[in-house]
């Protein structure tokens, strides 16, 4: 039985799903979790996750990626997959 790597493998080339993940999937990830990072230490005084700032941290992660990702998707007619 073929694992999930080699058959996705067979459909999408290795230098393909790098380029696109680049592109798309690691922009995005890192405006995220610089969004994230910088709500909690704004928010704490530091870097202390605490209960109450999850929800402001999860919105503004939520948020921050999203004009990148309308603007590659819409404007460059290109998806992440």
């Amino acid at each position: 039985m073929a694992s999930k790597t080699q058959f996705m493998a067979r459909q999408i080339a290795l230098k393909l799903a790098f380029k696109t993940a680049i592109g798309m999937s690691l922009i995005s990830m890192i405006a995220m979790e610089a969004a994230m990072n910088t709500t909690d230490v704004v928010m704490t005084g530091g870097a202390m996750l605490t209960w109450w700032v999850i929800p402001y941290m999860l919105f503004a992660g939520f948020v921050t990626p999203l004009p990148y990702n309308y603007w590659r998707l819409k404007a460059l007619g290109k998806a992440c997959h």
